[in-house]
């Protein structure tokens, strides 16, 4: 009885993947990125402390944005003269960002996330 129960578990969890997994993929692809607004809470409900979830969610979107990149190039859409613009500067606050999550606590860092994202919404809106 206990492993049916664990098939259960693991195939909810699956299951759950799969929906998160899809809809960041989708939301990258449709804007080019946002799939870690979905990826960072899906990360820490299933137990994921809120640091490690923003890095996971960081290598997740690098996957899923070099294929949008791809699709993107392929489709005629990727303008590289605009993005290398940005890249270098990108590249700074990469750095500068990946070497600060690690010394804010954990509390600031998710009331920076989530003002981050009312902000985004309220900007999208208007």
């Amino acid at each position: 009885m206990n492993s049916k129960r664990k098939r259960k578990s693991d195939r909810t969890e699956k299951y759950t993947h799969l929906l998160y997994g899809s809809i960041c993929g989708f939301l990258n692809g449709l804007f080019g990125s946002g799939g870690g607004t979905v990826a960072v809470p899906a990360f820490e409900k299933n137990g994921t402390e809120p640091k490690k979830a923003h890095a996971s969610s960081v290598a997740l979107i690098f996957v899923l944005s070099l294929v949008t990149a791809v699709i993107y190039l392929i489709n005629g859409k990727l303008d590289f003269g605009t993005a290398l613009e940005y890249i270098p500067y990108g590249l700074i606050g990469a750095i500068l960002g990946s070497f600060l999550l690690g010394k804010i606590p954990d509390r600031l860092i998710r009331i920076i996330f989530g003002l981050l994202m009312i902000a985004s919404g309220v900007r999208m809106i208007l």
